[in-house]
């Protein structure tokens, strides 16, 4: 009764913010319809090479020889590779470059989620911040799109915020509500309550005392390394010229002919495999670095003033035991102010994140106090029967974010994740700050820009929509073929189709022999681990 009369409260208050928000959501809906058809009345993108990829070597020499492209990318992250795909699909000639592995850095250690973020929505009403408000509404309808573009590798999942006050059950109440609001017609399923006895039945680790209930909203979970790759692979099978491990040495610059002053026209870059240098022209380049963006500005000006402060993110790898197979928790008060996840994920548990300013590196390391921290917020909301022992952590990363600040701003707990374009005086296009769940919106963005700015023939952005690799061909029930095709285990096939999508038959077909009655195909590397043996791989690799 106590909690009925506190939502039905909220109702009055909450339902007036909800409904001023919410009138937004027709025209976004329109907008969105109004895209989706343009991208249908445009027909399939030609696609060059749909059915086999350059090789690396093939790659590189068209980086070498083509004597001029439209656009040139630095950095293979989610945000370079979506700038990749999107200047490609406007029929542009595009290159990219990534100095060491695509999704090596920031865009492979993240929380894993597709989320708007509803600790921003939260700052948004708090303090009517509309450009928050506006920031969480993009990313909610991007979050509708990457899990459409790619469902081999996102799928939603549920998270629970357990209430362990009475007043705060029809505050989030209303919070939560507000979040699907705001997603609109792309709300991916409406949160609900839940009493204490069903919480505990669904996620029977919380702690006991003092539970008073828990609210249950969706956001999306996606494997945010194959996910870069996909974006990457999807560039490249359009046109684009991708090259990995190449690093861009020094930029190019040549007089403009009608004002004299020095323009960037591409790159010197080195192949740190073979140590080859080159050139790479173009008429527009892009700085899509992530933490690395300051460096790369310097090499276009020395006594340019830094835009990005970075902030280090740990997460942390414990048992799968200490959360349910298909829910994940939030905790939305911790003692440093900012929230903690933690999730499933590969049959184990992420838990994560912290937010504390740090040096930029290529590979940053966790540090024991964020280690340790992690672990006591997350005592905090497990059962005094579960303890959380430091040993029990089997993994753990710490990812850079490129954060966009005041350079002499300390707190970066309060920096909104929104993302800025910046031109140069020479011409260099940037790309700085943002999150995963944007990549695409924010590669838009910033083609419109590059555009405009360096007078480059195309149309409007393609990619609302646009299948990635993987993703047009594949079914929730593909490994049950691959199972009944080619004699995997179940496991295997799962872990198959997951990962590649429509495209897990042509792994499948390099699978090793097993020389047993069953499986018959999909030797394990490992045997805990559905990682399996290609024969192709193995054959290049004896014959070096």
């Amino acid at each position: 009764m106590a909690f009925r009369k506190a939502v039905k409260g909220t109702l009055i208050g909450g339902g007036a913010i909800a409904t001023a928000f919410g009138l937004s959501q027709f025209f976004e809906y329109r907008n969105n319809q109004a895209r989706l058809a343009y991208v249908e009345a445009q027909g399939e993108l030609k696609v060059p090479f749909k059915d086999a990829l350059p090789t690396r070597e093939e790659q590189l020499s068209t980086l070498r020889n083509t004597e001029v492209f439209d656009v040139l990318v630095v950095g293979g992250g989610a945000t370079g590779s979506g700038c990749a795909l999107d200047a490609v699909t406007r029929n542009l000639k595009t290159a990219l470059v990534e100095r060491s592995d695509f999704s090596s850095g920031t865009s492979s250690r993240s929380t894993k989620l597709i989320h708007g973020g509803v600790r921003y929505l939260q700052k948004a009403i708090m303090k009517l911040d509309y450009e928050q408000y506006m920031m969480v509404k993009e990313a909610l309808h991007e979050r509708a799109n990457l899990l459409n573009i790619a469902p081999h590798l996102s799928a939603p999942l549920p998270i629970m915020l357990p209430v362990y006050k009475w007043w705060q059950l029809p505050y989030y109440w209303a919070g939560i509500k507000m979040y699907d609001l705001v997603a609109g017609s792309q709300c991916l399923k409406s949160s609900y309550v839940l009493s204490k006895s069903k919480a505990l039945e669904l996620f029977p680790m919380l702690k006991k005392d003092k539970l008073v209930g828990a609210i249950v909203y969706y956001d999306g979970q996606h494997n945010d390394a194959r996910m870069n790759l996909a974006i990457a692979l999807t560039a490249a099978r359009h046109g684009a010229a991708i090259a990995n491990y190449t690093e861009v040495v020094h930029l190019l610059k040549k007089p403009d002919p009608k004002t004299g002053q020095e323009k960037v026209c591409g790159a010197h870059c080195r192949d740190i495999i073979t140590g080859q240098e080159f050139d790479v022209r173009a008429r527009c380049v892009i700085n899509a670095t992530g933490p690395f963006t300051d460096s790369l500005r310097k090499m276009d000006n020395q006594k340019t003033a830094n835009i990005c402060q970075p902030s280090a993110g740990v997460h942390i790898v414990i048992p799968g035991y200490y959360s349910p197979d298909n829910m994940g928790l939030l905790d939305p008060a911790t003692s440093d102010g900012r929230v903690i996840f933690f999730l499933p994920w590969e049959k184990m548990t992420v838990a994560g994140t912290t937010d504390t300013p740090t040096e930029v590196t290529a590979h940053p390391i966790p540090v024991e106090d964020d280690i340790n921290f992690i672990l006591s917020e997350v005592r905090n909301y497990l059962s005094p029967d579960v303890e959380v022992r430091r040993g029990d952590v089997l993994a753990a990363w710490s990812g850079i974010r490129p954060l966009v600040t005041d350079p002499n701003s300390k707190d970066t707990q309060s920096i909104c994740r929104n993302h800025i374009v910046n031109i140069s005086d020479s011409g260099l296009i940037t790309i700085a700050g943002g999150k995963w769940t944007t990549y695409r919106s924010m590669a838009e963005e910033t083609l419109d820009a590059a555009i405009k700015a360096h007078n480059l023939s195309a149309g409007p952005s393609r990619t609302v929509g646009l299948m990635l690799d993987g993703g047009k061909d594949w079914t929730p029930t593909l490994y049950i073929r691959l199972v009944q095709d080619y004699g995997l285990e179940n496991e295997v096939a799962q872990h198959l189709a997951a990962t590649y999508g429509g495209r897990a038959f042509e792994v499948a077909k390099m699978a090793k022999v097993t020389g047993k009655r069953w499986p018959i195909v999909g030797k394990r590397l490992v045997s805990e681990f559905p990682y399996i043996e290609i024969l192709q791989l193995l054959e290049q690799h004896e014959g070096e």
